[in-house]
């Protein structure tokens, strides 16, 4: 009869694991800790993003390019967040950080009608420790030429678990897939 019982329990068991829901192709990445400095001029870091999800780009005020869609993009899921009743933030970090004050970020991403309430947009650190930053954490290049006032860095939104690691990315520029990140948020979100 025992052995019935633990049979019937290992069948249940692996019947529930193989009902989760999971991230395809999840990458698992974890974000060292950070302490950067917000639009509003406060500090702001991983400690405050713990528990929740969160997803991550990286612009400049300044951008003559990729910014403006990709600002534009996150503004959008933000919205579409909020409508599906999502509870998820929104960072984006400053590659330019010794021309993006809080101010300038501020004043860019309202541009967009960005809420502010949950989209946090960081700079206060060195050129240098952006460009390592972005390289270790979301294996993503971060770069300023020695010439010219552009940055060079990549287009992709990054999904923040609730323990601060990487779990996918997707385009932020082109062909975003909104509804396929607002599934995933969902999912982490269960």
């Amino acid at each position: 009869m025992k052995r019935i019982r633990l049979w019937l329990f290992v069948v249940l068991l692996f019947s529930l694991v193989a009902c989760q829901q999971s991230i395809p192709d999840a990458k698992n990445w974890p974000i060292e800790d950070f302490t950067f400095i917000d639009q509003n001029g406060q500090q702001f870091g991983l400690a405050d993003l713990k528990g929740k999800v969160w997803v991550a780009d990286f612009i400049f005020t300044r951008c003559a390019d990729v910014c403006p869609p990709m600002t534009a993009n996150m503004a959008k899921l933000q919205k579409m967040a909020k409508e599906k009743g999502l509870d998820v933030h929104f960072v984006s970090f400053s590659v330019d950080p010794e021309n993006d004050t809080p101010d300038a970020l501020k004043t860019y991403v309202e541009k967009f009608q960005g809420d502010l309430n949950n989209w946090h947009l960081l700079t206060g650190y060195t050129q240098q420790d952006i460009e390592r930053f972005a390289q270790k954490n979301f294996k993503a290049v971060v770069k300023k030429p020695q010439e010219g006032d552009q940055v060079i860095h990549g287009t992709d939104f990054y999904l923040v678990d609730q323990n601060g690691t990487i779990v996918k990315y997707y385009s932020g520029l082109n062909d975003v897939p909104f509804e396929e990140i607002l599934k995933h948020i969902d999912m982490l979100q269960k």
